[in-house]
């Protein structure tokens, strides 16, 4: 770890002890380290960060972000072209993996050109003790390594990489606090992830996630109440709230709060317009919290749930605890109380040991729910994690085929779901200039699903009233209504 004895004599005394006071600190510092290295480069110093895996990743980067244009970065282009590159990392699937280890030799390559360039890593990879060895090893022009639990010390260790121009390396085994507070920025000014809880305890055999984010722990009613009332007063309508199970957010504190009855407290905030949150654990998911997201209409009309096999059997080597009947009767509860309610999912193809059979088991689930949408992978081994070991690995060209057969379903009933909504009129709330055509916007229902609607960037940030007129299996054109 780095503390105040890694550092020169006269900036010791100095250093606070609390956070996030002492990430403030250690921004104003790297204001001066930052002004001597645009000197170097003759112009102002730029950084690009390169996200990889979930929400809580992209949350990350915002924070990432919001740190260094506090110390005075600007944004670049590209991680080509930025002197500052971070890559957040992810560690869920392999792709990930290989395509950091591809664009990290890409920029090794390129080191001669930009002999300044500073290369970070951090993430959910670098918690992975083989992979940090294996950077060390074979990329030495990456400078600064830290992991998921310490995000918020990037200021304070690119002061010690500027001060020593050696490689910086700080892992936490685990996390010691939880540090919000940091300077952000998002993405969208008019909706901000929020984290509610870090971690998990669920231990799926395929998982890395509790090995590497740690266990869960949740952070404190008020001080989630307290920063979304903050955002809403800096323009935010929407939030996303954020954890590797909401459902079972209040683990660890000191009065415990359920999950609805947070949710609850949130919809009082006047100034928020819609809340969403991720993900959801089937087996946490309550009778309340149907009853919260049905009676609150600004708790948005989009669930994901994730499935991941339709076979019980591959559900308990999974370690999900729960069955494909009882998925599927807590789905026809959903689809019963909350009839407009976009349900989407996870599922993996190729677990070890799945058959045809249990293949079979996932696409009458898919049928039987009719998934508005379905993130498909096929099982990818990581190190460390049950499933690793397990007999009966599915052979690649094998797991290709069922994939295609879940993809094919999933694609149909996330049709025919979406073509439900033709000719409704529903709110959207206003994104970005459509990728199809500069004439339009683009924005999302409550449901979540895209819609194309005529305007210019005045509506951006903007909840507009559209009739739903064309559907295009995964998107909508729409018509903007007054009333």
């Amino acid at each position: 770890m780095i503390d105040g004895k890694n550092m020169n004599e006269e900036m010791r005394p100095e250093i606070p002890e609390r956070e996030p006071e002492r990430q403030y600190y250690f921004m104003e510092l790297a204001k001066g380290f930052l002004s001597e290295y645009s000197e170097r480069l003759k112009h102002p110093a730029t950084y690009h960060i390169t996200t990889f895996g979930c929400q809580m990743n992209a949350r990350d980067s915002e924070k990432l972000a919001g740190i260094l244009e506090t110390i005075g970065f600007v944004p670049g282009q590209s991680e080509e072209t930025a002197d500052f590159v971070i890559f957040n990392t992810c560690t869920v699937r392999d792709n990930a993996d290989q395509r950091l280890y591809g664009r990290l030799g890409h920029l090794k390559g390129e080191r001669y050109r930009h002999p300044e360039r500073i290369i970070a890593l951090c993430g959910c990879l670098m918690q992975e003790p083989t992979a940090v060895a294996r950077i060390k090893k074979s990329y030495p022009q990456v400078d600064i390594i830290f992991g998921t639990h310490n995000i918020y010390k990037l200021a304070e260790l690119f002061c010690l990489y500027a001060q020593e121009g050696s490689r910086v390396t700080d892992i936490l085994p685990e996390a010691e606090r939880i540090v919000e507070d940091i300077p952000s920025v998002r993405k969208y000014p008019f909706k901000s992830g929020v984290n509610i809880s870090f971690g998990c305890d669920n231990f799926c055999s395929y998982c890395i996630v509790p090995y590497v984010r740690g266990r869960e722990r949740s952070r404190e009613p008020k001080d989630i109440l307290r920063e979304i009332e903050r955002l809403t007063e800096d323009g935010v309508i929407e939030v996303m709230l954020l954890g590797q199970n909401v459902n079972s957010y209040g683990k660890g504190l000191s009065d415990p709060v359920t999950f609805p009855a947070l949710l609850r407290e949130i919809a009082q905030i006047e100034k928020l317009k819609r809340i969403r949150f991720m993900t959801s654990h089937p087996k946490d998911l309550s009778e309340d919290l149907i009853r919260v997201i049905r009676d609150h209409p600004k708790i948005c009309r989009h669930l994901h749930l994730p499935l991941q096999s339709g076979s019980s059997r591959i559900l308990t080597a999974m370690n999900r605890h729960y069955t494909k009947e009882s998925y599927l009767a807590l789905a026809m509860r959903l689809r019963q109380e909350i009839p407009e309610l976009a349900i989407t999912t996870d599922i993996i193809v190729g677990f070890p040991g799945e058959t045809e059979a249990d293949v079979d088991d996932t696409l009458d689930v898919i049928r039987q729910v009719q998934f508005d949408g379905a993130f498909t992978f096929i099982y990818s081994k990581r190190a460390n994690t049950p499933a690793a070991e397990m007999p009966d690995q599915v052979p690649k060209e094998e797991s290709r085929v069922q994939f295609d057969r879940v993809l094919s379903a999933v694609q149909e009933a996330s049709r025919e779901r979406a073509a439900l909504r033709t000719g409704k009129i529903e709110e959207v709330l206003i994104e970005e200039i459509s990728d199809h055509d500069p004439s339009y916007v683009s924005g999302r229902l409550s449901s979540n699903l895209v819609v194309h609607v005529p305007g210019g960037e005045e509506l951006i940030g903007t909840i507009v009233r559209a009739r739903l007129s064309e559907c295009h299996g995964f998107y909508y054109i729409g018509e903007r209504r007054e009333s």
